[in-house]
């Protein structure tokens, strides 16, 4: 075989080879919908809840944000009730780009009958959504 002839066939198969189990850079601008929805929602990660007497709770909530700029951040997180139903909402007016993740807390008036609350995060764009984090109410 001629130098030339074995030059093209390792080039060509180099060529080929490049693209052989790598799904990351797909030629159609198809976007990896599970990475991109994990990324859409800032997530809880922790949640402590400490009484601080006649129905308060100081909730302390720590939470994850993928897009964390002054264009995009996670700008609140709420407590739940296991209905659904909003029991509190603490809003966060700057990004914490810095601090990922971050810590906040606030007190927030929980009913008798409720045992366990849910917290979950919002993104200032996307709205509510992302891990959340379920906890026992310490009575």
């Amino acid at each position: 075989m001629s130098t030339r002839l074995v030059a093209i066939v390792v080039l060509l198969f180099a060529v080929t080879a490049c693209g052989v189990g790598d799904d990351s850079s797909a030629s159609d601008g198809a976007v990896d919908q599970t990475s991109a929805a994990a990324e859409q929602f800032p997530d809880v990660v922790d949640v402590e809840l400490t009484d601080s007497g006649e129905g308060d709770f100081e909730v302390a909530v720590t939470l994850s944000s993928p897009y964390d700029s002054p264009d995009r951040y996670a700008d609140a997180w709420r407590v739940l009730d296991p209905e659904g139903n909003e029991l509190g909402v603490h809003e966060l007016t700057h990004d914490h780009a810095s601090e990922q993740p971050f810590t906040r807390q606030t007190t927030v008036s929980i009913p008798g009958d409720v045992g366990e609350i849910t917290v979950e995060g919002r993104d200032q764009i996307s709205g509510y959504g992302g891990e959340t984090v379920t906890v026992a109410v310490p009575r």
